[in-house]
């Protein structure tokens, strides 16, 4: 029995070890003999076979980060999403330099994305609101507001909505692309939450947490782009 052991621990470590040097060693001569062979970087490898959106905008991340560029020391403290979108909480009432613990500013924030849908495309808000007050599928249209500003921004924070914004914003994602994103995810969970039936408002945190789920799953194919349904979106997508 403490020969398997031994046995099953030193098989571990020799495919670790063998993974280290395949890593260190293999990885670079097989990017060396592919730049000689091609006469092209990584990157450029990368650039030329990839197309334009999330899929190349990664890969160049991956490529940057696993090669311990100076180029990525130099970009990661000052490109992130949240770091650029952040800068802008200020200007709409966030106290501190953390929206997710400041409830009065996530409280405003979403009220503000609901002037923003409301402003962008008044016949599907007024919809929505509608709906709301049916007694089917009554919900309050300005806490579940809140509650899908909140889910946005932890999207946003998790790097869930890189595929999103890499796809839609390749230039700099602003406040603007943040509040279109959440029209779009205000109008989805909407009809979610009619398809799921739910008996009365207790089960909301059940359907936002499928819901959740749902994106996320959505937001993994590098292809991906949260697709506008209706006018407040129509400028979404900027590829």
């Amino acid at each position: 029995s403490i020969g398997r052991v031994l046995s099953f621990v030193f098989h571990r470590m020799f495919i670790q070890v063998c993974l280290y040097f395949y890593c260190k060693f293999l990885w670079r001569c097989l990017k060396f003999v592919m730049r000689k062979l091609t006469g092209r970087c990584e990157l450029q490898r990368i650039c030329y076979s990839t197309k334009p959106g999330a899929s190349r905008t990664m890969k160049i991340e991956t490529s940057l980060r696993d090669s311990k560029s100076k180029l990525w020391q130099f970009l990661k403290p000052n490109t992130p999403l949240e770091s650029r979108i952040s800068k802008q909480w200020c200007e709409i009432g966030f106290q501190g330099d953390d929206p997710k613990t400041d409830f009065r500013g996530m409280g405003l924030l979403g009220l503000y994305n609901l002037q923003y849908f409301a402003e962008r495309d008044a016949t599907a808000a007024q919809q929505v609101l509608s709906d709301s007050l049916h007694p089917k599928c009554r919900y309050s249209f300005a806490i579940v507001g809140i509650n899908i500003t909140d889910l946005a921004y932890n999207l946003l924070i998790s790097g869930a909505l890189k595929t999103h914004f890499y796809n839609i914003a390749p230039e700099a994602p602003t406040l603007s692309h943040f509040q279109q994103t959440f029209c779009y995810l205000m109008h989805e969970f909407h009809k979610f939450w009619i398809e799921e039936d739910p008996m009365d408002i207790m089960e909301f945190n059940r359907v936002r947490e499928k819901f959740r789920k749902r994106i996320i799953k959505q937001l993994q194919n590098p292809d991906m782009a949260l697709c506008p349904h209706f006018a407040a979106s129509e400028g979404l997508i900027n590829m």
